[in-house]
C-alpha cells in the first residue's frame, strides 16, 4: 500500500469494528457468565454448584458498566440463585442460604467497585480536559491560511489520554514576513511544557521586533537561560531545545532556514521532486550556548508556486518498524504529489502509522506551508490535538 492510500478496511483500532465487536463482547460477558453458571449448575451432580459464575457477573461488570447495570447483574445472579434451589427443593438447606449471602455480599461489593471506577473515571475526565486546554493554550492551533500560504499543523502524542509534551510549532505573520518555529524540548512531562511556553512565548515576542534570524535565535537562547536560572523546574544544565527557525519574506519565492541542531525539514515541489534543507555548518540546540560560541548562519532556498515545506520533531524521523529500522520521510515522499499540506500531512501521518504499527514511542510535531499554484483553490481544515491511539 503506497503513501497517501487509506487504509481504514479491517481497521480494528478504535471506533472501527473490531473495538465495536470486542466492546459488545465485553459488555455481554456478565450475562454470559450467568448463563454459564445456570447450565453448570443443571448439568452437573448436585454436590457442584454454580456459584463462582453467578458471583464472579457482578464484579465484572463493575468496571465495564453503570451502576445500575451491575445493580441489574447482580440481582439477576441472586434470583438464578434462588430459583435453582428452589427447582431442586434445597431452597432451605445451609448450603444453598450460604450460596445466596455469598452472591449478594459479592454483589454489593461489586456496586461499591462501580462508584470507585465512576469517580475515577470522571477524575480522568477532567484531567483529560484540563490537559487538552493547557495543550491548546501554549500549542494554539495556526490560522489556515497566513501571509498568502496555506498552512496544516498536527500533534500526536505517543501515549493515549497524554496531550501535552515537548514538541512545538509556531507560524505568524510579521513585519519581516512568515516566520515560523519548530522544536523539541528535551525532556518530557510539565518541566518540557514550561520550556516550550518559554521559547514559544519568547519566540513570539521577537519575531515582531528582531529583523533577522540570527537575532531571533540569540534572542530565543538568551530566554531559555534566563528562565533557567529562574526557574527550578526547568533544567539549565541538561535542559536544551532542537529547534528549526524559518522566514519567508514577502513577495520573494525564498525561504530561510537556520537549523539549531533539529531534524532537516523537507522541501516537496509541485512535480515531485523533493529537496533536504540541511544547514551548511552544524550547530548546538538552544539552551547550550555555554558550551560555546558561533555566529548563527541562515540559509536561503528557493520556495516557488505549489512547492511545500514540510517541517517536523525526531518522533517522526525516530519512528521504528518492528525490524528495528528507522522511518524515513525523505525516502517515503519523493516522487510523491500531494494537492496541498492537509494532504500531506493526513498521508504521512497514516503512513507512519503503518511504519510503526501504531506503537510510536516519541510525540510527533508536524508543520507543513505550502505556497498555492497559480488558480490554486481555497481549502478548510482542522487541526485536532488528539493521542495516537485516538487517530489510529
Amino acid at each position: 500500500m503506497g503513501l497517501g492510500q487509506r487504509d481504514d478496511g479491517g481497521r480494528s483500532g478504535p471506533g472501527g469494528l473490531g473495538s465495536g465487536a470486542a466492546r459488545l463482547i465485553v459488555r455481554l460477558l456478565p450475562g454470559g457468565l450467568i448463563i454459564l453458571g445456570l447450565i453448570f449448575d443443571l448439568l452437573t451432580p448436585p454436590s457442584f454448584t454454580g456459584s463462582p459464575f453467578f458471583s464472579a457477573a457482578p464484579l465484572i461488570a463493575a468496571p465495564l458498566v453503570g451502576f445500575r447495570a451491575t445493580a441489574l447483574t447482580g440481582a439477576l445472579a441472586s434470583t438464578v440463585v434462588v430459583l435453582l434451589h428452589l427447582y431442586k427443593g434445597t431452597s432451605l438447606q445451609a448450603e444453598s442460604l450460604t450460596e445466596l449471602a455469598t452472591v449478594l455480599t459479592v454483589s454489593g461489593l461489586a456496586l461499591l467497585i462501580n462508584g470507585v471506577v465512576r469517580r475515577g473515571n470522571a477524575q480522568l475526565a477532567s484531567a483529560r480536559g484540563i490537559a487538552e486546554a493547557a495543550q491548546r493554550a501554549v500549542l494554539p492551533t495556526p490560522a489556515e491560511r497566513i501571509g498568502g500560504l496555506h498552512v496544516s499543523a498536527r500533534y500526536e502524542a505517543a501515549q493515549a489520554d497524554a496531550f501535552i509534551g515537548g514538541d512545538l510549532y509556531a507560524v505568524q505573520d510579521t513585519p519581516y514576513g512568515v516566520r515560523l518555529a519548530v522544536g523539541d524540548v528535551r525532556g518530557k512531562g510539565l518541566g518540557a511544557v514550561e520550556a516550550v511556553a518559554v521559547v514559544l512565548g519568547a519566540f513570539r515576542e521577537v519575531a515582531e521586533t528582531e529583523p533577522t534570524l540570527e537575532a531571533v535565535a540569540q534572542r530565543l537562547e538568551r530566554a531559555l537561560a534566563r528562565e533557567g536560572v529562574r526557574r527550578d523546574s526547568l533544567d539549565a544544565v541538561e535542559g536544551f531545545t532542537t529547534c528549526v527557525l524559518g522566514e519567508i519574506p514577502p513577495g520573494a519565492e525564498v525561504v530561510r532556514l537556520l537549523n539549531r541542531g533539529h531534524p532537516e525539514p523537507l522541501l516537496l515541489h509541485a512535480d515531485g521532486r523533493l529537496a533536504v534543507l540541511a544547514p551548511a555548518d552544524a550547530a548546538l540546540p538552544l539552551g547550550m550556548g555555554e558550551l560555546g560560541a558561533w555566529p548563527d548562519r541562515a540559509r536561503e532556498w528557493g520556495f516557488p508556486a505549489g512547492a511545500t515545506l514540510l517541517l517536523f520533531t525526531d518522533g517522526l524521523t525516530e519512528a521504528r518498524d518492528v525490524a528495528g529500522a528507522f522511518y524515513d520521510p525523505a525516502d517515503r515522499l519523493r516522487g510523491r504529489v500531494f494537492p496541498g499540506p492537509d494532504e500531506l500531512l493526513d498521508a504521512l501521518s497514516s503512513d507512519v502509522r503503518r511504519h510503526t504499527g501504531g506503537a510510536a514511542t516519541d510525540d510527533m510535531a508536524l508543520l507543513a506551508l505550502g505556497r498555492p499554484g497559480q488558480g490554486q483553490p481555497e481549502r478548510r481544515r482542522t487541526v485536532p490535538v488528539v493521542p495516537r491511539d485516538e487517530r489510529s
